[in-house]
């Protein structure tokens, strides 16, 4: 019998359950599915990567409880997260805003990015592309590039260092 109990108080407490509101009456569908909507852009703090209306944690619930009430007293879907975000933080909303130092932070990442390309590019460009990677001259530009001679090598020179020594004195 024991067992039987243990392994149920297991499986609530494995479900995460919360206790039920207490005093609030049910709302019309319109503003519970309003609820609900604000519920799924705020951060459980528990959880820390799930939305209140998501989590099984009591303080979610305690947290979908008060956006539950403030849409009772007719407040905007803005005031609600201004509620939110005065008490917790910015970090409370799942979805970041985008202005302020946010903007930059968002947007570091493609500059760094298209600053390094553009470096790249410029030493591409400064060095001139190596001979393995130029593009093949074309028929009429063939007949008019003499070919490159080699430089003289020693028996027992390697033909690497030769081959370097060649583009260098390019």
């Amino acid at each position: 019998m024991s067992t039987v109990l243990a392994l149920g108080l297991v499986m609530v407490l494995g479900q995460g359950y919360a206790p039920p509101r207490e005093g609030q009456a049910p709302l019309d569908t319109e503003r519970e599915a309003r609820v609900q909507r604000l519920g799924k852009q705020l951060r459980c703090a528990v959880c820390q990567g799930v939305a209140i209306s998501d989590s099984p944690a009591s303080m979610a619930r305690a947290q979908l409880d008060k956006v539950r009430e403030l849409v009772a007293e007719n407040k905007s879907d803005q005031e609600i997260l201004d509620y939110f975000v005065a008490r917790y933080g910015e970090w409370v909303l799942l979805e970041p805003t985008t202005g302020g130092l946010n903007t930059v932070l968002w947007t570091a990442p493609v500059g760094l990015l298209a600053v390094g390309l553009l470096l790249i590019w410029l030493q591409s460009k400064k060095r001139g592309l190596p001979s393995e990677l130029a593009p093949a001259p074309s028929a009429p530009d063939a007949a008019k590039a003499a070919p490159a001679a080699p430089a003289p090598q020693s028996p027992d020179e390697d033909p690497y260092l030769a081959q370097v020594r060649a583009d260098l004195e390019k």
